[in-house]
């Protein structure tokens, strides 16, 4: 039997596969009630900042475009009625089946329009048997590139930078090519090779090979160029972390702060996140964590826990460490308009076909659900994490699920039904 508590609320990288099965945990959850409602009803975008406003200034006009803009917005998707209840039944037998397919554990919290959702399955340690909690926080991988990009894009309406301007012209000399602008980074089209391809050839031993070390962007920037480049500019869509990595060299430039500080300033603190944290080189998730394992290549092989790890393999490309919460309240401001003026939103969604039910935008994935439903926001894959987060179009309704292991695509391939579920009411 499964249930699910509802309550009022205000407001992926380089790996593949191999299963341990660990015991089920019913669906459980607590109401909640955030005191920050208030700051986070939808509201409009304030205007671009000047390019010469001091850090400080920068950081009281995050604030201003969450105060300052008008409440009640239009909705720019389907309106709340419109969209099925979400099946918390489903969304539990989704996590069942993640956990019967190898996953140490598995979560999914839904904000809908004040009323929030949670479902859990499983462990979030596998020593201490500890159930794994809604309010756990986890390294969230990829979901890493939407924040860089939300960045970079105020930057872009402070003026500060050009989408279609080449990279080198702020990066001098970094890329062999000036055609290759700050747009194609963010799109995936640069035809910059993914390095991480070539680091988790083999997941283990890739990983072990890099659990504790410290790049620099360029180092791992010296990877990708050391291979040929899969596409000319702009003529193609693939997938690359050295995309990301490119822009947080951008953000560190532009901003003259590292990207941590610009993540913090520019949302975290804008935003009123708790559990997100960029703490690269640290090796630790602080505070009350799910711990994360890899799945090895070979099947039947024990799981590896990659809980610690530096990270820096992938840094602005994957390093963020955050919680189901945060990200649903981080997506929904992002998507009402509470982080970006229209125009770079609009720049955000102009998306390229993936594949049948995927597009990609500026550091944002479209997936297009089996009941005419697209949603939006990003999927994350950092050894030991899979990680699905996204909102409808109005930011009305916002699903995070993540499961606990990685390099397994039946896992992988099965959580992303908890979309269906979220969404679609399946």
């Amino acid at each position: 039997m499964v249930s699910a508590t509802v309550g009022r609320a205000g407001v992926l990288g380089a790996v593949a596969l191999s299963l341990l099965a660990v015991p089920a945990r019913a669906a459980t959850g607590t109401p909640e009630t955030p005191a920050t409602a208030a700051r986070q009803a939808a509201t409009a975008p304030t205007t671009a900042r000047q390019a010469a406003v001091t850090a400080a200034a920068r950081q009281e006009a995050a604030a201003a475009r969450l105060a300052a803009a008008t409440p009640a917005a239009a909705p720019r998707g389907p309106a709340a009625a419109a969209l099925p209840a979400p099946n918390t039944a489903g969304l539990a037998a989704v996590l069942r089946s993640v956990v019967a397919q190898g996953a140490p554990g598995a979560l999914a919290r839904i904000d809908d329009h004040g009323r929030t959702h949670r479902v859990t399955r499983g462990v979030a340690d596998r020593v201490t048997g500890r159930a794994i909690s809604t309010g756990d926080r986890f390294r969230i991988g990829s979901v890493t590139k939407t924040f860089t990009t939300v960045v970079l894009l105020q930057l872009v309406d402070e003026h500060r930078l050009a989408l279609d301007a080449p990279v080198n012209r702020y990066l001098p000399g970094l890329l062999p090519d000036d055609r290759i602008t700050v747009r194609h980074l963010l799109s995936h089209r640069s035809g910059l090779y993914d390095y991480s391809d070539d680091m988790f050839a083999a997941s283990v031993p890739g990983f072990e090979a890099v659990r504790k070390k410290v790049f620099t962007y360029r180092q791992l920037v010296a990877l990708s160029l050391k291979k040929p480049r899969t596409n000319a500019p702009g003529a193609a869509y693939a997938y690359s972390n050295t995309n990301f990595v490119v822009a947080g060299l951008l953000v560190e430039k532009l901003t003259g702060q590292p990207v941590r500080t610009a993540y913090r300033n520019r949302i975290v603190k804008p935003l009123k996140l708790t559990d997100t944290f960029y703490v690269h080189p640290d090796t630790a998730i602080p505070g009350r964590h799910t711990r994360g394992y890899l799945t090895p290549d070979r099947a039947g092989a024990p799981l590896v826990d990659a809980t610690a790890q530096t990270v820096s393999w992938a840094q602005s490309a994957g390093a963020v460490i955050s919680s189901a919460r945060d990200l649903d309240v981080f997506y929904g401001a992002l998507l009402r308009g509470r982080l970006l003026s229209a125009a770079r939103l609009a720049d955000m969604e102009r998306f390229t076909k993936v594949n049948s039910t995927t597009a990609y935008g500026l550091g944002l994935r479209r997936r297009d659900l089996s009941c005419g439903v697209s949603v939006y926001g990003h999927t994350g894959a950092v050894q030991g994490y899979y990680t699905y987060a996204f909102g409808t179009k109005d930011g009305g309704r916002t699903l995070t699920a993540m499961a606990n292991t990685s390099n397994n695509a039946k896992v992988l391939n099965t959580l992303a039904g908890a979309l269906e579920s979220a969404f679609c009411g399946k």
